[in-house]
């Protein structure tokens, strides 16, 4: 991500007006990229934090990486752990069978991690969903906080349609195909518009 938003913000104050009321309302950009750990302990967070609110996916994170010396998660370490150990962090089955399903791609080599700041977004995508428990949406935020892509639209995120469907007096939240749509005027800067209708709900415009 750009250190500096002011060529995005140029452009999609000029593209779009309704855009450019909420970046007036919500004021500057701190949207940031998550530059600690590795892309392993990213998609491994990412997992963790899925369907659950902050707090709590917080606080199970947390748990999880005391099980290992220096809090540190390894792929190595997640396989020689026993289920009953990862149960005590406060992960679900299901979530255990995710990063096991990770951590294992990853030992094999079957899912190289270290090149993927060299492909595209629709590379990274094909790549990563994959694994279990790693979809569109997931690998879209990795895209977006992790490698600070500029040019991401997550079309699937409730989120970025409600918001759409409030700022732009819609009568139901529109669909992917139309959030994509609308979102056509703000590329090559979906990133940072995507990020400016989420601090829209967060603003009173609504709830996420």
């Amino acid at each position: 991500m750009p250190t500096s938003f002011r060529p995005a913000l140029t452009h999609l104050k000029r593209v779009d007006p309704v855009l450019a009321e909420i970046i007036a309302r919500v004021g500057p950009c701190r949207m940031e990229q998550r530059r600690t750990g590795t892309h392993y302990d990213a998609l491994v967070r990412s997992i963790v934090f899925q369907q659950l609110s902050g707090k709590a996916a917080g606080t199970i994170h947390r748990r999880f990486t005391e099980l290992y010396p220096a809090k540190r998660i390894r792929a190595e370490r997640v396989l020689g752990s026993t289920d009953e150990q990862l149960r005590s962090a406060g992960l679900s089955r299901q979530k255990i069978g995710y990063l096991r399903d990770l951590s294992a791609r990853v030992m094999d080599k079957s899912l190289p991690l270290a090149h993927l700041g060299r492909l595209s977004d629709d590379s990274i995508i094909e790549h990563l969903v994959q694994v279990k428990g790693i979809g569109r949406w997931t690998v879209q935020m990795f895209l977006m906080f992790r490698l600070g892509r500029p040019d991401v639209l997550p079309e699937l995120d409730l989120g970025v349609q409600n918001a759409i469907q409030r700022a732009y007096g819609l009568k139901k939240r529109p669909s992917p195909k139309d959030v994509l749509a609308i979102g056509e005027k703000w590329r090559p800067y979906a990133s940072v518009a995507s990020w400016y209708l989420w601090r829209s709900l967060e603003n009173g415009d609504g709830q996420m």
